[in-house]
């Protein structure tokens, strides 16, 4: 490696962001760790994570159709609020306009089980899924993408 001039990267702790102490509905696991959807727009995958600039924390939430694995929305912020992944969501349907019966898997997280989010998934006829509680693997995708996006374009600017 030193004789082409390579180093390694190394990867950063995992610190958990996810907020699944609340009050709001938790919604079934209807992803089971599905990952393979053969239309797309049938089922998107979301999540947020957190990466760190000069001016300080910012947040990424993305939505993923998991049928291509593209990123069809995505939103940042300075805040963790409801109004990030709303935004992301907004996105992916302005974009794709997924019929109803669509499921959207994330973590419990509370921006996700939010009046404002849960709205969105009633009023278009979509359906809500969530991960078992601590249990990253159920929304691997995402996790994969942010793992990928950070290793590749974050963690050595």
């Amino acid at each position: 490696m030193k004789q082409e001039g390579l180093c390694s990267r190394h990867v950063k702790k995992f610190k958990a962001t996810t907020d699944s102490n609340h009050d709001f509905a938790i919604s079934p696991n209807l992803l089971q760790r599905e990952f393979t959807v053969n239309q797309p727009d049938r089922v998107y995958v979301s999540d947020i994570t957190y990466i760190w600039t000069s001016q300080g924390w910012l947040y990424l939430a993305v939505t993923i159709d998991l049928f291509s694995r593209l990123v069809v929305g995505w939103s940042l912020s300075n805040r963790m609020f409801a109004s990030l992944v709303t935004d992301a969501f907004n996105m992916a349907i302005r974009k794709r306009s997924p019929a109803p019966g669509l499921i959207h898997h994330s973590d419990r997280g509370v921006q996700y089980a939010s009046d404002a989010f849960q709205q969105i998934l009633s009023v278009k006829g979509y359906r809500g899924s969530m991960s078992r509680r601590g249990d990253c693997w159920d929304n691997a995708v995402a996790e994969s993408f942010f793992k990928t996006l950070k290793a590749e374009l974050i963690y050595h600017c």
